[in-house]
């Protein structure tokens, strides 16, 4: 059985390359370093992802907390074809965050291997079946490991709480959501388009930001097309 608790992946595009590359990623798509939302015409293109790592303190989960009770009074529109899963693994959100990523764009990106796998086996799964599959899933799981331990920075031990955390934002169906394993469902932050993905990306970015503006410990990456061979 995998562990309950997995190493901290490290929010580096090279490492978390080489892992989705292995698990059937083609290498034509790629994460990158999003370095400034003033710069997001350096990102390449086209963009069907971005990862948000942020650290989870009061304000977050206040703020949160406000969300959710608001959508379950209000409601919400979420996609049928939207994958989610829950996170019941400690420290996995790095790896569930790339599967959030790229499982949803499986119209856009030609997947095969583990993730193609992963997909016809869940598909009509629910969020909390899914976690079961991954929380038994050993070839993920050492996967993981191995990346997590080819960081440039030492992993803290995997009994350590890390509160650091990543969630992915993607597109589907016209709209934005915050694909996050440790809520309750995902969560629509609103229209978008190809075209303004990123723009609209960024501006979701920025209310977690503007949440603490204290608080410097934001690491945005983005999923994108980088050759088209």
């Amino acid at each position: 059985m995998s562990a309950d608790r997995w190493l901290p992946l490290e929010s580096n595009p090279d490492v978390m390359n080489k892992f989705v590359h292995k698990l059937g990623m083609p290498k034509e798509w790629g994460f990158t370093d999003i370095y400034s939302l003033e710069l997001l015409d350096m990102v390449p293109k086209p963009v069907a992802a971005v990862l948000i790592l942020f650290p989870v303190n009061q304000k977050y989960e206040e703020s949160s907390k406000e969300e959710q009770e608001k959508i379950d009074k209000e409601g919400q529109e979420v996609s049928k074809n939207l994958m989610f899963i829950k996170q019941t693994i400690g420290n996995a959100c790095g790896t569930i965050a790339l599967l959030h990523s790229i499982v949803n764009n499986s119209d856009k990106i030609q997947l095969s291997g583990y993730l193609s796998n992963f997909i016809e086996k869940t598909k009509d799964m629910t969020p909390e079946e899914r976690a079961s599959y991954l929380k038994e899933d050993e070839g993920l799981s050492s996967a993981h490991e191995e990346s997590a331990q080819e960081g440039q920075t030492e992993p803290p031990p995997r009994e350590e709480h890390t509160e650091l955390h990543f969630l992915a934002l993607i597109a589907k169906d016209g709209h934005i959501y915050e694909m996050d394993g440790r809520r309750q469902y995902p969560v629509n932050h609103g229209p978008t388009t190809d075209d303004s993905f990123l723009q609209d990306a960024a501006a979701v970015c920025m209310k977690f930001m503007n949440r603490d503006p204290t608080e410097l410990r934001f690491t945005l990456i983005a999923l994108s097309k980088l050759s088209d061979s």
